[in-house]
């Protein structure tokens, strides 16, 4: 078995637990946030940086690591954890997502999906046994099934349709797992739809995935809505396979997925905002361009205890933001990523210690999502 898990611990209050992910390259503490490097990087950051930060897991793009430099180019050079110098688990997305995101540059049909690349204009095609193939390659530790996510909200006829090539390519995919040095992961699909969702988890399970992913989340639907159908998958989802959430969220995001019973989760958010001059905190968000920090001599946050805030001031920072220094995005990327990493140890040790529900209220009435 390529991957295990365990539930080590359980919040009384809600459906939060701690777990262990044992993989290839590694044992992840659950409930774990994973830094994206789409392109086999973190954006600004070496892979001795993540690990002074905590990161256990990163997650890089099967789609677009393909596309350049290749994924037999990668397994020539002894696979992507020595390709990217990062010696823990790397999960891999499937290219699911750019069927989303790169709508007007693909067409979709049964068999699979053709790309006009992103380079060059030249078409590629992706299959779901293609898609296992690649990440094969790429040696990922955990590996995603090809799916078809949708816009949101998505009429309904048109998330049953992309429920029901999902749920094809699921099978198709589950086939030829064995290829794969890691494990591999089904996704839920379903759009805003919790029957929908409940009927599609259930369908999945059966198939016996290593884990299993909600998919198309986080794509224009409302919070509510998010929460809801993501209830409708996990109660169907099985306790002791791991659970991720694809694209999510913030931080507050973070803390209310874990107590719906989310395992593992994503997002280019603490990223892309330290390159656009926004930190999170533990009294909101700050945008360091705003002139009131031009002469502010404190941290970014002076609870933090990140590298970032441990040496550089707030004035500091708005002066390399503003001037376009890239050293602004790479300090930020810092505080960002610590942020978040730390957010995962707190409640990892808020369940351990019985007092997920306490710090969950915290963070709610924190104002965590808050601008300053």
């Amino acid at each position: 078995m390529p991957l295990s898990f365990s539930v080590t611990d359980r919040d009384r209050s809600s459906a939060a637990r701690c777990g262990a992910l044992d993989t290839p390259h590694g044992t992840v503490q659950t409930p774990a946030f994973m830094p994206v490097g789409t392109y086999g990087a973190v954006k600004g950051m070496r892979a001795e940086d993540l690990e002074e930060l905590g990161a256990q897991i990163v997650l890089s793009n099967a789609y677009h690591l393909d596309e350049r430099p290749g994924a037999a180019a990668i397994q020539a050079l002894g696979g992507l954890q020595k390709f990217m110098g990062w010696n823990g688990p790397i999960l891999t997305d499937s290219g699911g997502y750019q069927v989303f995101s790169l709508a007007d540059r693909c067409e979709v049909d049964d068999d699979g999906v053709t790309f006009r690349s992103t380079l060059d204009g030249s078409l590629r095609r992706l299959t779901p046994e293609s898609v296992v193939d690649i990440q094969a390659q790429l040696g990922s530790d955990i590996a995603m099934v090809l799916d078809q996510c949708v816009a949101s909200p998505a009429d309904q006829a048109i998330a049953e349709a992309a429920v029901r090539r999902t749920q094809d390519w699921a099978e198709r995919s589950r086939k030829i797992a064995q290829r794969l040095p890691g494990g591999l992961f089904g996704i839920v699909q379903g759009s805003v739809y919790p029957d929908l969702r409940a009927a599609h988890a259930e369908q999945l399970t059966e198939l016996d995935f290593d884990g299993y992913a909600v998919g198309g989340l986080a794509v224009g639907e409302e919070r509510d809505v998010t929460w809801t159908v993501l209830e409708a998958s996990m109660a169907v989802l099985p306790e002791d396979k791991p659970r991720y959430v694809m694209g999510m969220g913030t931080p507050s995001d973070l803390v209310e997925g874990v107590a719906r019973g989310v395992d593992l989760f994503d997002c280019v958010m603490p990223t892309r905002h330290a390159r656009n001059g926004t930190a999170f905190t533990r009294e909101g968000r700050i945008s360091i361009k705003k002139r009131q920090y031009a002469a502010d001599d404190g941290p970014l946050d002076p609870a933090c205890g990140c590298p970032t805030c441990r040496r550089y001031s707030r004035a500091y920072l708005h002066l390399l933001q503003v001037r376009g220094e890239m050293l602004a995005g790479i300090l930020l990327t810092w505080h960002n990523l610590f942020h978040y990493l730390d957010t995962m140890r707190s409640i990892r040790h808020a369940i351990a210690s019985a007092n997920f529900a306490e710090f969950r209220r915290k963070v709610a009435a924190g104002g965590a999502e808050s601008s300053g």
